[in-house]
């Protein structure tokens, strides 16, 4: 098959999760298959919208078509950003198009596809078509003490006034006037997304929890959900040995930004006693990183001198880089995460996982069978449940050993098998259309 990916980053200009699945998506597909990207750059110095031609720089036969968002990444429908997709599609002639995010892209591209009867999937990394920001956390909640709580659901009054006020001119006199266009732009935006969704053909979801959230809070038909967990290269989490003569070691792998909870993880291993490590692995984000590493060395007892800061690593890299160097992995996100690469990395290298007891976390971590569960956004907890297996080593092997719960030999799935799964996918819907 032609297969056309979409995703709003590609490593290693980007390196979060939804980038690095569809990277060892398109990795995996390329065995059988003629695989492009569409995807974008943020390069201040080169035109708007301009296109670049690359390929993948782990994997030859994958072609990226990289599209230039410098300036107007916050926008949702980029008229230019259509055309460009639509010259390639009429160059690549795609029988498939595979979605992993459009933000910072276009919208709109999704008709431009359907225009074309080329079957569209999308895969559900996070709620952003039912949540603007999304992640439903809000930036400016009503009470001030409260620093990005979870929102009870979508409202586009609410989502002007909890998010969108940061756009307000902050004249009390202008303020109904803001909160009037603000609204207003929301509830276009979100009936957009209901026509973009009604033109999807099937969305894959990776935990059944965001599969239930996207069919009972957003109203997406279920005959156009299917549950399937990620796929992963095995291979490279195979071969995990413990670097000896190291203290033990709690690890974190992400983005230095609030939603992930690294600062509330700072936080909690203050309040870790004995001589335990934190190592913190992710690529700097400047003010970010920097009030991070503020917060480490403000903790009591010089806490702060036993957190190392790692920086980024190479996916292939992740078992001798980040594995063999830490004792267990801690997932401390304040936001419901659907399906974290990270927990399933960690599982399948054998690393037991902390994480919160909320959203698709809880999905894949089981309290005292492959890992531990804290109360949601608490630090207090998360340093207990980090205590627990400070002061008992032997009880964080033993929850490693379990790895991965859906499957009976604790693997997680494997890349291959997931792709040959998505081409089935594929596969199933050209074939619907061309009955049609």
């Amino acid at each position: 098959m032609k297969i056309f990916q979409v995703i709003h980053g590609y490593p290693m200009r980007y390196n979060a999760g939804a980038e690095v699945y569809t990277q060892g998506l398109s990795q995996a597909l390329a065995e059988r298959n003629e695989v492009h990207v569409f995807t974008r750059q943020e390069n201040a110095f080169l035109p708007e919208y301009c296109m670049q031609r690359e390929t993948d720089p782990a994997d030859s036969r994958i072609t990226l078509h990289v599209i230039n968002m410098a300036r107007a990444r916050d926008g949702y429908r980029h008229t230019a950003v259509d055309d460009a997709f639509v010259r390639l599609m009429n160059e690549i002639l795609p029988e498939v198009v595979h979605i992993g995010h459009l933000n910072h892209l276009s919208t709109s591209l999704v008709f431009k596809a359907r225009e074309r009867r080329i079957p569209i999937v999308v895969t559900l990394h996070d709620y952003w078509l039912m949540c603007p920001r999304g992640q439903f956390i809000q930036m400016y909640p009503k009470d001030p003490t409260k620093v990005w709580p979870v929102c009870d659901g979508q409202d586009d009054r609410k989502c002007a006034v909890r998010c969108y006020v940061r756009y307000f001119s902050g004249d009390e006199e202008e303020y109904k006037a803001d909160e009037a266009y603000w609204t207003g732009w929301v509830a276009r935006r979100m009936g957009h997304v209901q026509e973009v969704c009604d033109a999807v053909d099937m969305f894959i979801a990776p935990s059944r929890y965001l599969l239930r959230r996207f069919r009972d809070d957003f109203g997406i038909p279920h005959r156009k959900l299917t549950y399937l967990d990620y796929g992963f290269h095995r291979e490279r989490m195979k071969g995990r040995s413990r670097t000896q003569g190291e203290p033990f070691t709690f690890g974190y792998i992400g983005t230095h930004i609030p939603a992930k909870g690294v600062n509330q993880l700072i936080e909690s291993f203050g309040r870790v006693s004995g001589s335990t490590k934190l190592r913190i692995w992710g690529r700097d984000r400047d003010i970010e990183t920097d009030g991070l590493k503020e917060a480490a060395r403000n903790l009591p007892d010089c806490a702060g001198s036993r957190v190392d800061w790692m920086g980024e690593y190479r996916n292939e890299d992740i078992v001798p880089e980040v594995f063999n160097r830490c004792d267990v992995i801690v997932v401390p996100s304040i936001w419901a995460e659907n399906s974290p690469l990270v927990i399933h990395e960690a599982l399948q290298a054998r690393v037991p996982v902390i994480t919160a007891d909320f959203g698709g976390m809880a999905e894949y971590v089981h309290h005292e069978r492959n890992g531990l569960l804290f109360t949601h956004r608490d630090p207090q907890s998360l340093a207990q449940q980090m205590q627990r297996l400070a002061d008992n080593p032997q009880l964080a092997r033993r929850l490693g050993k379990t790895g991965y719960l859906k499957s009976d030999d604790g693997n997680v799935p494997d890349m291959k098998s997931h792709a040959l799964a998505v081409e089935r996918i594929y596969s199933n819907l050209i074939g619907r259309d061309a009955r049609r």
